[in-house]
């Protein structure tokens, strides 16, 4: 559908000039540059960068580039017109390639849009311990974004937004990478953002999809039919830029750099450039949660408590849906509250409290585990700006915003718990019915997006559920699983329906519970078309609109001949599948 359909009255944007107008650098405007930063953004060689919030760098365009999709739902949101992918300008700076506006300031003298993005330093802290160790010098100073950059930041239809580019080329952060990201992690991240975003689940946005047709790099993968843990082969792989939008791309690891080098004095305005971010996070996250005419120790106690809730909200609803990010460490957790850096994430099919698709991940971050991992994140958050306050000489407010710290495993409760209630119809959390059901579909292999979703019918016989089962129960060494389940569904309609009509309930659970999910086994031929169709020219990228026709509507009945395909559970074959039911972070 074109994202005229959804206009309203206004024009929509459908050229390159029109876009650029809307350009609009707060980031840029109100943070320090690294005052050892080039002027002419060559900034393609790692290198310490030992102050400033961002070094302004070139881009580096792929090769031959070629464009695949975009996201008509994010274009009508931002006043897009579907027609702008057509526009010979826009796809290049898309594609990383930012001639069209250096060929505006030379014919003009100016540009509303800046000839140049912008990278960004930030810590690292995993499961709540500092790490230096990933940073090429060991300090901490060349840590950040290695081949992610920042392209634009605009205000469309009265929200702002910022653009950035994964895979763009190489940065000061790039630690000895090429900067570049294959078609295969490109198209997940892209499928994934807008599928994330169709579950009603905060998350960064997929703007657009351009492939190289000409430019490949060489990844460490699976080969066909692997059984292996980690990859057994080296695979030559297409190249692609994937453009993501969010209000603003600050992580928790930005703060945190901030106030490290502030708690080590490692330069005099250090603390300065602390405070500088989280008023810029303030402004650009929570402006409409935080009153501007509070005192700032005020504010940041605010922001802690409007962190908290957005965090612990967050996780609840990744466990709602089966989402496991996989690598939720303090540099992938953005300060804003929402879903970033698709990498190793996945989704859970047959039921397992501890799954976990990447390979590098450990039990910490498995499914069930996220809670864990949020607080950890959200105690390096509260560690920083703590150290702010303190810092200031705001001893007065610390108590408090260690009260807010304290807080937080209580709220994650709630939260999951409001979580597990909606998820089975319940007006209130009820404990007992909710373990004694996740025991049983551990011991029984569920699907978990299949299992609620049946159940959201409401059924009066475990009949249908049982079809969600990997088991086979009737053979199970427990000879009273079958009893159990009946036993636990008679339990469940007397509590739901005891106050409730059984198809308000059911439309209530299948706007909580979606029929359509992320199987990385349907998502790998996708991919698997698209980089046949960069070596053979074809241009053939079926699947993966197909897909994203369909990860886009998660929660719709489709047509028989998509639920025939997509409603489904996971083959036998796919069950150790290397790069299947596994994966390393190679992208």
């Amino acid at each position: 559908m074109s994202s005229s359909s959804h206009a309203s009255d206004e024009k929509l944007i459908t050229s390159f000039a029109e876009f650029s107008k809307t350009a609009d650098y707060s980031l840029l405007e109100n943070l320090n540059i690294d005052p050892q930063a080039r002027q002419d953004g060559v900034e393609h060689q790692p290198r310490q960068v030992f102050s400033g919030h961002y070094v302004p760098v070139i881009p580096t365009p792929i090769a031959a580039p070629q464009y695949i999709a975009h996201s008509s739902t994010l274009f009508a949101e931002l006043g897009l017109d579907d027609s702008l992918v057509q526009d010979k300008a826009f796809a290049k700076v898309f594609s990383a390639d930012i001639s069209p506006v250096l060929e505006s300031v030379m014919e003009k003298g100016t540009s509303p849009m800046r000839p140049y993005g912008w990278a960004t330093g930030y810590a690292l802290s995993i499961y709540g311990t500092e790490y230096t160790q990933q940073c090429p010098f060991r300090n901490g100073n060349g840590y950040g974004d290695g081949r992610a950059m920042s392209i634009f930041e605009g205000v469309f239809n009265g929200k702002r937004w910022e653009m950035q580019l994964k895979g763009g080329g190489r940065t000061p952060y790039c630690r000895g990478a090429d900067g570049r990201a294959v078609l295969r992690s490109s198209v997940r991240e892209f499928l994934a953002q807008e599928h994330m975003h169709a579950l009603g689940i905060p998350t960064s946005r997929s703007l657009t999809l351009f492939t190289s047709t000409a430019e490949t790099v060489t990844r460490p993968w699976y080969s066909e039919q692997s059984q292996t843990y980690e990859p057994d082969i080296l695979v030559e792989n297409p190249v692609a830029i994937s453009t993501r939008v969010a209000p603003s791309f600050l992580r928790v690891g930005q703060v945190e750099l901030f106030a490290r080098r502030t708690r080590n004095k490692e330069y005099d305005h250090a603390t300065d450039e602390l405070k500088l971010i989280v008023q810029h996070l303030i402004e650009r996250e929570y402006k409409d949660d935080i009153d501007a005419a509070l005192s700032f120790p005020d504010q940041v106690i605010k922001l802690a408590e409007c962190f908290r809730g957005r965090l612990t909200a967050l996780v609840a609803n990744w466990i709602r849906v089966g989402f496991c990010q996989g690598n939720f460490n303090s540099d992938n957790c953005p300060a804003g509250g929402y879903t970033l850096d698709y990498g190793p994430f996945g989704f859970c099919e047959q039921f397992d409290p501890q799954f976990q698709p990447w390979t590098g991940g450990g039990e910490h971050f498995s499914f069930f585990n996220q809670p864990a991992a949020a607080e950890a994140n959200f105690h390096m958050f509260w560690k920083s700006v703590r150290t702010l306050l303190e810092s200031e000489g705001e001893d007065g407010y610390i108590q408090r915003l260690d009260d807010v710290r304290r807080g937080f495993e209580k709220e994650q409760r709630i939260a999951i718990q409001n979580m597990w209630a909606a998820k089975l119809g319940l007006d209130s959390y009820d404990e007992a019915l909710t373990t004694q059901l996740l025991s049983l579909m551990h011991q029984s292999e569920a699907d978990y997006t299949r299992f609620f979703r049946e159940l959201s019918s409401v059924p009066t016989s475990i009949e249908s559920l049982k079809e969600t089962f990997y088991l086979n129960i009737s053979e199970s060494r427990d000879s009273q699983l079958e009893q159990k389940w009946q036993s636990w569904l008679e339990q469940w309609r007397n509590a739901v329906l005891d106050n409730q009509k059984e198809a308000f309930v059911a439309a209530k659970m299948k706007q909580t519970n979606p029929k359509y999910t992320w199987r990385e086994w349907l998502v790998v031929p996708a991919y698997q078309q698209a980089m046949q169709s960069c070596s053979d020219g074809r241009g053939n990228y079926d699947l993966v609109k197909e897909l994203q026709q369909v990860l886009t509507h998660p929660y719709d009945e489709q047509t028989p001949e998509i639920e025939a395909k997509f409603y489904r559970q996971k083959p036998a074959e796919y069950f150790h599948a290397g790069g299947v039911s596994h994966y390393s972070c190679s992208s």
